[in-house]
């Protein structure tokens, strides 16, 4: 990204009113950042965007040591490329032309990189992690997971004998995610339409593979709710307009899922990635295809009711948003709009509804960002 990228980012950044969280972020208003990976084939970056305790917004660039996959819009097709680790001390980026994880320390409004190993695997989409166990899913060759242990320092080391495969060879990963108890991890076939539930061992090794088929057609990712729901995506059959869906499942103690609410529409097109509230009230659907964000309430048993007229937010014609984050107190959802270049800035309501705040960089259209996360 050249100077003058740069400059307009930190002055569209500057203007925008995303990063205006008082209540917690005049308190600590270095504690907000939002991460947003290059996947640049030749040098793969992180963009930190963070609001100093001036009140004025700084753009940081910091290398992975890797190389992305380059390409264009979604070339990764996976959400979770990019992740905090679930106290936030640390981000987990994959490099996807490399073959390779980056683990940085977050430094207040900082990035320090600690590690960079292989992935276990080749073209890794996607991390995920749980008290210090990180698991990796590699969707080239024959598509797989791989677990590492991430030590106080950052640095990771594979567990031996961890690699478990897919389904299928090149079946497509599409997300990684642990449950909420560390029991389970998850992860989304894009080309066979299942969901894989590995039971996650003491030692940190996998067990057997369960394989569950989606709810509905075009499962992409995969997330959880406190309370152990499990939300999965759909875009809804190739080709189809306004046919993306989200399902809820309950996750048995033998690795089976049992539906709670099926392929509930959001109304919109392609709808891949999803965000979750931290107090797990409110989940987000992207719909990439529709340039538009869909809102649902999750029930105490995991039951999904659409907000009002489901979709709650449009975009700018063109933005194909992609991953989306949300900020650790739950005020703000931050969208990663492929089109345009751009992150949009949403502010999340008592009820849920999104009101757009401003949005934020001046990326290449259809660069091949991929990845974002949010503290």
């Amino acid at each position: 990204m050249n100077k003058t990228a740069h400059t307009l980012l930190v002055l569209t950044l500057a203007i925008a009113t995303g990063f205006s969280v008082r209540s917690h972020a005049q308190a600590n208003p270095a504690s907000h950042g939002v991460f947003v990976m290059t996947n640049s084939a030749t040098r793969n970056e992180v963009i930190a965007f963070t609001r100093g305790r001036d009140g004025a917004i700084h753009e940081n660039q910091f290398a992975t040591g890797g190389r992305g996959s380059g390409g264009t819009t979604d070339p990764l097709g996976s959400q979770g490329s990019l992740t905090l680790t679930r106290d936030h001390s640390f981000l987990l980026a994959v490099n996807a032309g490399s073959g390779e994880v980056s683990v940085f320390k977050v430094n207040g409004t900082g990035l320090t990189l600690t590690d960079r190993i292989p992935c276990g695997g080749s073209n890794p989409v996607a991390v995920a992690e749980f008290s210090h166990i990180v698991y990796v899913a590699n969707a080239g060759g024959n598509s797989n997971v791989a677990g590492f242990t991430l030590g106080a320092s950052g640095k990771l080391t594979p567990i031996v004998g961890s690699i478990s495969y897919l389904s299928t060879s090149n079946s497509g990963p599409g997300s990684v995610t642990f449950s909420p108890d560390g029991k389970f991890l998850l992860v989304t076939e894009k080309v066979t339409n299942d969901i894989d539930v590995f039971p996650v061992q003491s030692n940190g090794k996998l067990g057997s593979i369960v394989v569950n088929p989606s709810a509905g057609p075009g499962a992409f990712a995969v997330s959880f709710a406190a309370d152990g729901t499990a939300l999965v995506s759909e875009t809804g059959p190739m080709g189809a307009q306004d046919a993306g869906a989200l399902s809820s499942y309950a996750v048995q103690s033998n690795g089976t899922l049992s539906v709670i609410s099926a392929s509930v529409p959001t109304m919109g097109t392609a709808t891949c990635w999803q965000a979750i509230t931290p107090d797990s009230h409110f989940v987000y659907t992207a719909n990439s295809g529709s340039s538009t964000i869909s809102g649902f309430t999750i029930a105490k048993n995991g039951a999904l009711t659409p907000l009002s007229g489901t979709i709650v937010a449009t975009l700018p014609s063109g933005s194909t948003d992609l991953d989306t984050a949300i900020s650790s107190d739950g005020k703000l959802l931050f969208s990663l709009d492929s089109g345009t270049g751009k992150v949009s800035v949403l502010d999340i309501d008592s009820n849920g509804n999104l009101n757009g705040v401003g949005a934020i960089g001046n990326f290449p259209p259809s660069a091949g960002f991929n990845g974002i996360a949010a503290n």
